[in-house]
């Protein structure tokens, strides 16, 4: 009975080698830093930047013709009738709607436009990460960005290999 349950015991740890032998190595990424670091992502991001740079003025326009209506609203409240101050402040309150939703249309636009800047870098991103996944015998890649994931070795990330492959990719298509 000793040499069976022996037996069984030496047979479940082989089984379990074989097991981990045949998973593989894993990798890791950080598809966030990838989107960030490489040359698309800078390319990317200043496009972003220009237009919330351009967006910014526009606002700064707006709350400065906001604030000389709200001026010229209190400075000629003692003059003006009571309808005619109705009128002014509706006025005003019609801009300021105006001005809120210009602001809440430039979110939204940014917003869109990250997501379409991401929706077009990710689909390139992952024909790399295939790519190093195959040529290197990864069993799996895993994004460490993407939560759930409690730990990782450092030795097995290869974000900085796939910003390089991703580089070399993207600038030989200019």
């Amino acid at each position: 009975m000793k040499k069976v349950v022996s037996f069984l015991i030496v047979i479940s740890f082989i089984l379990t080698g074989v097991c981990f032998a045949e998973a593989g190595k894993t990798g890791f990424i950080n598809m966030k830093e990838i989107l960030l670091n490489s040359d698309a992502g800078k390319a990317a991001t200043l496009d972003l930047k220009k237009f919330v740079e351009e967006r910014r003025t526009q606002i700064q326009e707006r709350e400065n013709v906001l604030k000389k209506l709200k001026d010229d609203l209190e400075k000629q409240r003692p003059v003006l009738t009571e309808s005619a101050y109705k009128e002014k402040e509706l006025s005003y309150q019609k801009e300021y709607r105006d001005y809120k939703r210009f602001i809440e249309d430039a979110n939204e636009e940014m917003r869109l436009m990250d997501q379409e800047l991401s929706r077009k870098l990710i689909p390139e991103v992952l024909k790399v990460i295939n790519t190093i996944g195959e040529r290197e015998g990864y069993a799996s890649i895993m994004d460490i960005g993407s939560g759930g994931l409690v730990f990782h070795s450092k030795a097995n990330d290869i974000t900085k290999k796939v910003i390089e492959a991703y580089n070399k990719a993207y600038n030989s298509k200019k």
